[in-house]
């Protein structure tokens, strides 16, 4: 029984970390043109301050988000998350 018990928390563990993702810092130079495209799109003119790379896995398939900071000349932020193909997937202001 207690045997058991320790294999499933153990495939608890190991599920709830493959689907937590894997986050780096990323320059502007790594990102894909059409992500590139859509951040500046969206940027409202500001500065980008900071770009990560979140991958996940979503049905057994790797997805790569990419997530900007951005600062805006009035001093105000947005953030700015887009899919690898360029997609916008959320843009949230301060």
């Amino acid at each position: 029984m207690k045997r058991s018990i320790l294999l499933s928390v153990g495939a608890m563990v190991f599920a709830t970390s493959a689907l937590a993702g894997k986050e780096e810092k990323v320059q502007w130079s790594e990102l894909p043109a059409a992500v590139q495209k859509t951040i500046t799109d969206n940027a409202e003119g500001g500065k980008v301050e900071e770009i990560e790379k979140e991958t996940k896995s979503k049905d057994g398939k790797a997805i790569t988000v990419y997530e900007a900071e951005v600062k805006k000349p009035d001093g105000k932020k947005v953030e700015i998350k887009v899919g690898e193909d360029g997609k916008l997937i959320e843009l949230e202001r301060d």
